[in-house]
Order: structure tokens, then C-alpha cells, then sequence
């Protein structure tokens, strides 16, 4: 066998390993037996269950808001944490980048048990921070700032510099120059940022997990309760539509990266 026809085997081997679970959780929502993996035939009755199921809208609800707000509050903050270690040289910055990287490779279990005590260390002595959706967002933001920071910072690095000096030299405030010279151009890595924080958040079980408190569920934690009681289709409906939403956001971050 040749090196590129095994280099093929290799690779398609690989997205079976990758794919091929997911691949079955679409198809078995779509499957009329209510239990095993038997294939019964097509229906679109868990679908339509899920119109009705009034606990999961809640569950979708929780999950949408932590996701848009804590994706607000990272997008601005991680943007101009980006410019300030771009534009400016300051003691402490090689030390400053390195912090941001700890979010992105320490595990979630460690994140999450520290925002927990954390949460417990503010309510227990400064009466604050119950846990709720507000602790949810706090929590999503601290991990979400590192990721928009760092992909707005790469935007920022591919930049010409010679553009914001030909407009102050034609007169262009600091201000103006921002909107109407760097903003524009960095705009799609704010873009592609954005859109990475949006999917983090909405498919995060982990740190949600330790954070949340009464009342703020969210769709990961829903679907981990009911897989522990046992996997039903609805189950696999809401993964499935987990993984459309999920599909479509990456998809929208890799045009943003790849847009000039």
C-alpha cells in the first residue's frame, strides 16, 4: 500500500473515530423506538415532544441567556485587553500573556472547583454571589475573556501599523482612527471571537455544573441528569439540536477568521 492511499485510510479512519458517535445520535433521534438502538422507522415525534416539554424551554432559556451575556462581557473586555497588550509595553506584559493561557489549558474540573470556592468565600464573608445565573456568567466570562483576548490579539498582529499613522497624519483623532481604521479591520476577529465564546458557553457542563445554583439549569446539565436515569429520544433530539446550533457557530467563526 503507498503512503498516500494509507495517509487516506489514516485520515478517514480518524473522522469515523470522531464522527461516527454523533452520528448516531442524529440518527437515533429520529427513530421511532423509544428504547435500545434498534431502528424502528422515521419519526419526528421526539421533535414535536420537545415543543411541549415546557421544563426544557427553561432549561433552553438559561442556557441562551448565560451564553449572550456572558459572551457580551467577554467580547468587550477580551477586545480591549487584546488592544492595550498590542498597542502599549508595560512591565508585567510577557507575565500578563502567559496568565491568559491558563484558562485555555487548565482543566475544567480544577476551574470549576476554584470558582466554587470562590463563590462561597464572597457569600459566606461579603454576603454576595449567591448561585445563580449571575455566578453562571461570572464563571463563563473568567474563561471566556482568555479565548477573545488571544483571537483578537492574533487580528490585531496581522494588522499594518502604517494605516493608523497615514490617518493621523491626515488629522484623524485617536478616537476616530479606532472607529474608522482599526475597528473595521480587526472587526471579523472580534466577529470569530465572539462567536467561539457563544459555543463555549452554550456546550460548557463542567464549570456550569459547580456554579450553578436553583433555578439556572442549563440545557448540558439537563441532558447529563436524564442520560444518568437512562437515554431517552428526547435525549437524543435535544443533542442533536445541541450539535446543529453548535455546528452552525463554528461554522460562522471559521468565515469570520477566514474574511479579509
Amino acid at each position: 500500500m503507498s503512503g498516500r492511499r494509507l495517509l487516506t485510510l489514516h485520515g478517514v479512519l480518524v473522522l469515523l473515530f470522531l464522527y461516527l458517535p454523533i452520528a448516531v445520535i442524529v440518527v437515533l433521534s429520529f427513530n421511532a423506538s423509544k428504547y435500545g438502538v434498534q431502528w424502528h422507522g422515521f419519526t419526528l415525534k421526539w421533535y414535536a415532544a420537545l415543543l411541549g416539554h415546557a421544563r426544557i424551554h427553561g432549561y433552553v432559556t438559561n442556557s441562551l441567556i448565560i451564553a449572550t451575556s456572558s459572551t457580551l462581557i467577554a467580547t468587550v473586555l477580551g477586545t480591549l485587553l487584546a488592544l492595550g497588550i498590542h498597542r502599549y509595553r508595560f512591565f508585567g506584559r510577557g507575565g500578563l500573556l502567559f496568565l491568559l493561557y491558563v484558562p485555555v489549558v487548565i482543566p475544567d474540573i480544577v476551574m470549576g472547583v476554584s470558582l466554587l470556592l470562590f463563590f462561597a468565600w464572597a457569600q459566606n464573608y461579603l454576603r454576595a454571589l449567591h448561585l445563580g445565573l449571575g455566578t453562571v456568567i461570572v464563571a463563563h466570562v473568567t474563561f471566556q475573556i482568555a479565548y477573545v483576548t488571544l483571537v483578537v490579539k492574533s487580528r490585531l498582529a496581522g494588522l499594518d501599523p502604517s494605516l493608523e499613522e497615514a490617518a493621523a497624519d491626515l488629522g484623524a483623532t485617536s478616537w476616530r482612527r479606532f472607529w474608522k481604521v482599526t475597528f473595521p479591520l480587526v472587526w471579523p476577529g472580534i466577529a470569530a471571537a465572539a462567536l467561539l465564546a457563544f459555543t463555549l458557553s452554550l456546550d460548557d457542563f463542567v464549570i456550569t455544573f459547580f456554579t450553578a445554583g436553583p433555578g439556572s439549569t442549563t440545557l448540558p446539565i439537563y441532558i447529563y441528569s436524564s442520560v444518568k436515569r437512562g437515554v431517552t429520544p428526547e435525549v437524543h433530539a435535544v443533542s442533536t439540536l445541541m450539535i446543529l446550533v453548535t455546528t452552525m457557530a463554528l461554522l460562522g467563526v471559521q468565515r469570520a477568521s477566514n474574511r479579509r
